[in-house]
């Protein structure tokens, strides 16, 4: 039975509005996933897909083994909606032909390129609870647990979906992100193999086949890229 804080003692009253005590909470809008595009993957996420209003951390053993490709049906999808898409320092300037190729539609892409590590959390940050970014995608470098948990409070907040890159190093790292995933490749498709995750996972790892990675996409339109200064 659950207890209102009114009853509960001053003490603890005071420890559960710090903002770095995470506190369960009853189901909401953002229990139900955001498929991922790829059937066997949704099966196998609790929610049914991408964890909404919430942080996904994909720690790939290299840059460039398909990472971006899991996240485009879903991109592209969002993409199409009212909010933006944005990138946040990204390694590598973004391929506008191979997204439109993936069904992105590039007028509603954002791009920044912060000039420091500080700057790049805060766009991070500020992208995840502004609450006009339907996903943000961010190479946020090292991360500390204290930092971690405040990008998963904005990515609730701004009920966006933000996938972190992560490299393989930081699995030993603390997060509070609801989903990590270490990406392998994999006979030229992808091995996933949950780190964290809410709920049961059908086996050590989940391989996508190339086939399923590369279906052609969609078509869609033009890209908006910013520095902060």
């Amino acid at each position: 039975m659950e207890q209102s804080q009114s009853n509960l003692d001053p003490a603890l009253q005071r420890l559960l509005t710090r903002p770095d005590i995470w506190q369960g909470r009853g189901a909401s809008a953002h229990d139900t996933g955001e498929s991922t595009g790829f059937e066997r993957l949704d099966a196998a996420l609790p929610s049914g897909g991408w964890p909404r209003g919430a942080l996904t951390e994909l720690l790939p053993e290299r840059a460039g083994i398909g990472e971006l490709r899991l996240l485009m049906p879903a991109l592209a999808r969002l993409s199409r909606g009212a909010r933006w898409v944005a990138w946040i320092d990204p390694p590598h300037v973004p391929h506008a032909a191979g997204l439109y190729a993936c069904g992105m539609d590039l007028t509603h892409t954002l791009v920044v390129h912060p000039r420091n590590a500080d700057e790049r959390l805060w766009a991070l940050e500020q992208a995840l609870g502004s609450g006009t970014c339907a996903a943000v995608l961010g190479w946020p470098g090292a991360l500390d647990a204290k930092h971690s948990r405040r990008l998963q409070l904005a990515a609730e907040s701004g009920g966006s979906l933000g996938f972190l890159f992560r490299e393989p190093e930081a699995r030993s790292t603390v997060s509070h992100a609801a989903l990590r995933l270490s990406l392998a490749a994999h006979r030229g498709g992808l091995a996933l193999t949950p780190l964290k995750h809410r709920g049961a996972w059908p086996g050590d790892a989940l391989n996508l086949s190339a086939s399923e990675l590369f279906a052609p996409g969609r078509t869609a339109s033009g890209m908006v890229t910013v520095g902060t200064g």
